[in-house]
């Protein structure tokens, strides 16, 4: 591994940035490790703690270090020496709360502030640090953050340069219009915009959706806070200046109703993500059952979805270049005669998540017939759904190119899955797909799925030293791949 080139390690590591204990320990390994690893260990500042703040603190300039005595701030460091790395020049990714958040921490450690002096003894560390940041990091590609009146990172020395290549931005609503404003003279080729609509709706924020040249995809959460006037109006406005060339869509818009007549321009969404809680919320959608999205090929509705003749309308249009869609999985509302309209008008699909009953068996049949390019099924279980038997038995009996079968456990499980059924499902599975592996996945919260039998797992893992068993995972609704 040590003769491997540079850059083919570094994509190797990169896998580990989420699991910082084994990423630390590659930068122990030698010197050509350590050079590779600590980019990664150091890009996201939302894996930083305390003490890689107090790394960070012993990187800033002699002039902020003065800045922060002269203000009665002292941060013991583990050593006197400075550090190895100028580790500020690493970060990518900024999470400005969390710079607040672990700053804040610290100074409560210290002891020697009080609590009156505490948030503004924050504020000069924190700003003490955006600036080095934005001048020591030359390309940032991820930027997080929450509205904090003070900030003003923007006008920082070398913070045009810092935010340029900017290809990541999350943020509220109510940010202050000077920042949005500021951000607009910047940030021209952002490509994923999440943003969070709130009470207040701040101008300058039509001016950085504007001048976007790049946008590929849009995040929107609507908040509780948000005015009648903001979804009949501002919103509205806002979502016009879209990009017709938008790539993907996710719309959560909880208990608010909000009109998608913007959607109809966006001909070029390859997903389109909607959420809201109620039927009446997502009543506008009869407008979309009549346009063409030519390069569609994800759909997921998770919660309420339109009335099923106007979804079937929808699906006529569109259905043919679907390659995944999701319709009512977070309600755990299914509907046989939608699925039957899904298998008819989705035949390209690779991925599914379908709620099917014990009766309706033949529709699953009907499914793995007409989509048979079905490579990924997630099979609701629980209560009147299909308990974990069927759905293995029905996986080896239909499916002809399943790789992948997700069981997701939301309801009560009404039947236990037992050791002989689970090992004859291996066997079934071995004998009728003969070298084809699968990836098995339980999510679930505390149901009593297969996972809680010790014996279920010993077999499981029996499978996977045979090479029948090409993944296992026990998950639950916090992770985003799975849901």
């Amino acid at each position: 591994m040590s003769q491997l080139p540079a850059d083919c390690l570094y994509e190797i590591l990169e896998h580990l940035e989420d699991d910082q204990f084994t990423l630390y320990s590659c930068i122990l390994v030698n010197r050509f490790w350590c050079e590779i690893s600590v980019k990664i260990f150091w890009r996201d500042v939302y894996s930083y703690n305390t003490s890689k703040f107090k790394t960070l603190i012993a990187c800033l300039p002699i002039e902020s270090k003065k800045i922060l005595h002269d203000n009665g701030i002292i941060i013991s460091t583990s050593t006197s020496k400075f550090p190895t790395f100028n580790y500020a020049t690493f970060c990518k990714v900024l999470f400005i709360n969390i710079v607040y958040y672990r700053i804040r921490e610290l100074l409560e450690d210290q002891k020697t502030i009080s609590p009156q002096d505490l948030n503004n003894k924050t504020q000069i560390v924190v700003n003490e640090i955006f600036k080095m940041l934005m001048k020591q990091v030359t390309s940032l590609k991820g930027l997080f953050f929450s509205p904090y009146s003070n900030i003003t990172f923007t006008l920082y020395p070398g913070a045009q340069n810092c935010l340029k290549n900017l290809s990541e931005l999350r943020c509220n609503s109510n940010v202050s219009t000077e920042l949005f404003y500021q951000l607009s003279q910047i940030c021209y080729n952002i490509q994923i915009f999440s943003i969070e609509f709130r009470r207040t709706i701040s101008s300058g924020l039509a001016d950085l959706i504007s001048v976007q040249r790049n946008l590929k995809c849009f995040y929107m959460t609507l908040y509780y806070d948000v005015t009648a006037d903001s979804l009949t109006n501002t919103i509205p406005s806002l979502l016009s200046k879209l990009p017709n060339n938008l790539m993907k869509l996710d719309l959560y818009g909880a208990y608010h109703s909000l009109s998608l007549s913007f959607i109809y321009n966006l001909l070029d969404l390859q997903e389109l993500h909607l959420t809201f809680s109620f039927d009446e919320c997502i009543g506008d959608f009869k407008e979309l059952q009549y346009v063409i999205f030519p390069q569609l090929q994800v759909l997921k509705i998770r919660e309420s979805y339109p009335r099923n003749d106007l979804l079937t309308k929808f699906l006529e249009k569109n259905g043919k270049n679907l390659k995944e869609i999701c319709i009512g999985e977070d309600t755990v509302c299914s509907d046989n005669s939608l699925n039957l309209s899904i298998a008819r008008l989705c035949p390209n699909l690779k991925k599914i998540s379908v709620g099917i009953k014990s009766s309706e068996l033949e529709t699953l049949k009907i499914i793995f017939n007409c989509c048979e390019n079905l490579e990924s099924i997630k099979i609701w279980c629980g209560k009147d759904y299909l308990n974990e038997k069927e759905a293995l038995e029905a996986i080896v009996k239909y499916s002809r190119n399943i790789d992948e079968l997700i069981l997701y456990h939301q309801l009560r499980v009404q039947y236990e899955l037992l050791p002989e059924e689970l090992e004859s499902f291996f066997i079934n599975w071995t004998d009728c797909k003969s070298q084809k592996s699968i990836s098995l996945v339980v999510v679930n919260y505390d149901a009593n799925s297969l996972d809680k039998n010790y014996e279920n797992i010993e077999i499981i893992n029996k499978y996977i030293k045979l090479g029948v068993v090409r993944k296992f995972k026990v998950t639950d609704f916090d992770d985003e791949e799975y849901n």
